[in-house]
Parts: structure tokens; sequence; C-alpha cells
């Protein structure tokens, strides 16, 4: 399926987009303005230093000149072997791989999260176009997205006879944009990721701790160097300084595509007419073609989906509708979480369906809408309750935490309490405010509507039967629905 890549550049902000048939199918939004931590720092590598070890959770905390130190797990420390460890040793334990102190080389393998620092690794990698180098860990690897066994066990071959020749030390991974690549142009990728790695072991050492080495590439070249591949039709960029950076990159990394590239030169905004659809992901209800629904709902734990009929009925039978509509969700599930950066554990609440069968067709559909961008998923299978279960590796801060806070009415519940309910408290603190300054006039200050309410209800009435009769209203409509004051006059 052909796509278009629209890239939208401005002092604040780079946006890059994937379009397939005039529909928005993956998203990625580059901060240039704001916080050190809103631009993002995937990708880096940076000369670190261990400032606590903690063996309770086998991780470090790295100090690497954030705002917060990143987190070294054991797993990802496993670089830092000694080198008098015994070979087929066990494996190590945090404290055996490093110590508070030491001098240690990571790479921010993910983002900062809410209030979690970056995640850190010290198998540093590089990426190019065609492979994956790893400089410090040996071996050939292969994406999982390369299926053809013939084309694979091809890029083998040529892999293997690269390093087995010792022309390169360390190993790589071939990229899926490797298919149909010969020798010469992984040698030619591969030779300008050793080169870069001899500069990054150079700066090593004379850099101050802790420093940053190496950065990945900007938003635009990264995008053209992981997005673009034989079925990208047009990349179209609306900054003339930009589009001469991306083609003068391409001109090195991807030449076939130099012709491609493009300017946006029209009165009409480049994304124009996607911007409804961004703006449509911080919203919890997500339209489907049929007439039915998807609700989304994030917690601290996970997220919800829930998927609803709506109007849409099947001319056959029950099960013919559900069928339909758990299809057209499950696709479209797949590129909600894609375009919205929600991971973590997902909890996916299909339409009830009673043959097998069309759970197993279901599940397909999602499996094949979840693997397009490449981030490692887990599928479970059904549960009783018909609930499924994803998770879906957190690569970057979803979209609703990017550009939204919580509300102040409402303090991130979603809900703001009735008239009435906030009128009971307010009756209360009447009655408490009477209690403590017997005989003074009150003076109650609030929202219109609660002092409707009290209105409405004759409340000041029950008030004066019980002897609190000098009140008098005051309305602010800047109030809040829940704020109220109550005071004495005088």
């Amino acid at each position: 399926m052909a796509q278009e890549i629209r890239i939208n550049v401005s002092v604040g902000e780079v946006r890059v987009a994937v379009v397939e048939n005039r529909r928005l199918e993956a998203l990625s939004c580059t901060r240039l303005l704001g916080s050190e931590e809103s631009g993002g720092h995937l990708g880096d590598i940076i000369l670190g230093r261990v400032v606590r070890v903690v063996p309770a959770v086998q991780a470090a905390f790295v100090e690497i000149g954030r705002e917060r130190a990143g987190f070294l797990g054991a797993r990802e420390a496993r670089c830092l072997v000694p080198e008098n460890a015994a070979e087929g040793a066990p494996e190590l334990s945090i404290s055996q791989l490093t110590r508070e102190g030491d001098c240690v080389l990571v790479q921010v393998a993910k983002d900062p999260i809410g209030d979690k620092g970056a995640r850190l690794t010290a198998n540093v990698t590089l990426p190019g176009r065609l492979c994956v180098f790893t400089p410090l860990q040996p071996g050939l690897g292969i994406s999982r997205r390369i299926e053809d066994e013939a084309e694979r066990l091809r890029l083998a071959a040529i892999g293997e006879a690269l390093f087995a020749s010792g022309e390169f030390k360390g190993g790589c991974i071939l990229r899926t944009a490797a298919v149909g690549a010969g020798e010469d142009e992984l040698r030619e990728d591969l030779l300008r990721l050793e080169e870069m790695w001899g500069e990054i072991s150079a700066a090593k050492k004379r850099a101050a701790i802790p420093s940053t080495l190496y950065r990945d590439l900007g938003p635009i070249e990264r995008a053209l160097r992981d997005i673009v591949h034989d079925t990208t039709a047009a990349i179209v960029i609306d900054n003339a300084k930009a589009a001469a950076m991306a083609r003068a990159y391409c001109r090195e990394a991807i030449p076939e595509v130099v012709d491609r590239i493009g300017v946006h030169a029209e009165a009409t905004p480049l994304f124009a007419d996607l911007e409804g659809d961004i703006e449509a992901l911080i919203r919890s209800r997500v339209p489907l073609a049929c007439g039915g629904w998807l609700t989304v709902e994030g917690t601290e734990a996970l997220t919800a989906i829930d998927v609803n009929s709506g109007s849409f009925t099947h001319s056959s039978a029950v099960e013919d509708t559900g069928l339909a509509v758990n299809l057209e969700a499950a696709t479209e599930i797949g590129r909600q979480l894609r375009l919205r950066g929600i991971g973590g554990l997902i909890v996916i609440d299909f339409i009830h369906m009673k043959e097998p069968v069309h759970y197993e067709r279901v599940l397909a559909a999602l499996s094949h809408s979840l693997a397009r961008d490449g981030v490692p998923v887990n599928i479970g299978k059904v549960t009783d309750f018909g609930l499924v279960e994803v998770t879906r590796k957190r690569v970057r801060e979803p979209m609703v935490t990017l550009w939204s806070e919580n509300c102040v009415a409402c303090h991130g519940l979603g809900i703001v309490r009735r008239a009435d309910a906030v009128a009971m408290d307010l009756i209360r603190r009447v009655e408490e405010t009477a209690r403590a300054a017997p005989g003074k006039a009150i003076l109650i200050t609030a929202a219109p509507a609660v002092l409707c309410w009290l209105k409405e209800e004759q409340a000041l009435e029950a008030l004066g039967k019980i002897g609190i009769g000098r009140i008098t209203l005051s309305e602010n409509d800047t109030f809040p629905g829940e704020r109220f004051e109550v005071g004495t006059d005088g």
C-alpha cells in the first residue's frame, strides 16, 4: 500500500505523519521548545556516573546530566561484565556489575515517562539505514519482520561473511530495509557506523562526566531513516530549508528517495486535513465506520478499551453483528494505540461472540494491526469473561500526557460534583459557622448553579427554621461548580 510521509516544521515542534489512502496511520511529535525532556533523547549515548545501586530491584541509577537520574537494570547492564569473570558463569547481580561512583557508557533506551527517569542500557547500538551496529555485542540478527525464509538465508550469509573476514568487530542486526540489499551496500552502511563508533570511543577518553557523546539524528532525518521504504510514494515537507536538509541526508544514506522529497508550497496548511484526527487523539470515544465505537480509558495500571456496536446491526444474526464490529474494532485498536503512543498493559472488551473461530479471526486481525509499527507486543488468549489482554512496549510518552493536563475543576477525575451535592456541603458549612459565631449574619459566595439550587429547593427557609435566618447570597460566576465560601459579616 503506497504511503505518503508529511513533515510539518515549525519553530516549536516537528510533526511527522504517515498517511495511507488519505488516512492518518502514524504520528510523531518532537518539541523544539520547552523543557529539556520534551525534545526527546532516545538513542543518545552518554558517559555517566553511577550514583546509587539498589540490589532490591537489581538496578543502578546513573547521573546522565538530566533532571532525573537514569535507570539501568541488571539485564541491560550485562555488557559491564568484568574482564576476569569466568566464561559461562551464572548471571551476575547488579552489585557485581557496577558500583557507586563507576563511570559507565550508557544509551537512552526509553525517554522519561511521567515521574520516571530515562531507561538506560549499556549495550550500545548505532542504527543505520540497513542495519543496527552492535559494537559491544557480537553476533548477527535479522529483523523478525523479514518473513521470507530465502531472503533471511541470503542476508545471513552476507552478514556472516562480512564479520568472518575480520573487517568488522562486534555484531549487527539487519533491518527490514536491508531486503534486496547487496554485500557492497551492507558493507558501506557498516563502515559508516563503525567510523561513528570510533569517534564516540575517542570522545569518551577526554569527556567530562556526565557528557553526551552522541546524539541520534534529528526528527526529520530519523523519520527518513526509520519510516521510508519501497512503498513510500512521496515525502512532503512544508519548509524549504528542512527539505534541503532532508535531501542532503538522503543523498548520502538513501539516494533512491531523493527525488521523492517535495516542498509543500500551497496556501492550505500541509496538515489541514489531518488536524481533526490529531485533536481526537486525546478523546476517549473513537467512532467506527460501521456505526459502533471504541471507548479508550487510561489508568495508572492499564488502558481499558471497550467495543460497542452502537447503531450497527447485521442483517443476518447477532453473532454476525458482533463479528463484523469486532473485526473493524481490532484493526482500529492497533491504529489508535500506534497514534496515541499507548503502551503497557491493555485490556480489550470485545463484543461477546459464541463461536471460538470468530475470536480467532478477531485476534488475527488485531495481531496484524499491532504488527504494523514493529513495536513488541504480546496478545493473550480470550479469558473466560471475554476479555483480551495485550502488552505493548512503552516507547514514548502517550499523546494525552503531552497534550493535556488535569482539569482544574475535576482534578483529573473526569467528573465534577453535582450542584445538589455541593449544596449539601455548603449547608453543613453554614450550620458549623452559625454554631461557631451565634447571632452573626452569614455570607455565602458560590457558583450560580449552586445558588440556584438553594433558592429552588428553599434551603434558606429550611435553615431559618433552625434559627439561622440572617443569610446573604453572593453569586460568583468565576467559581468552579465545587467551590464556595462561607463567612460571617463582621
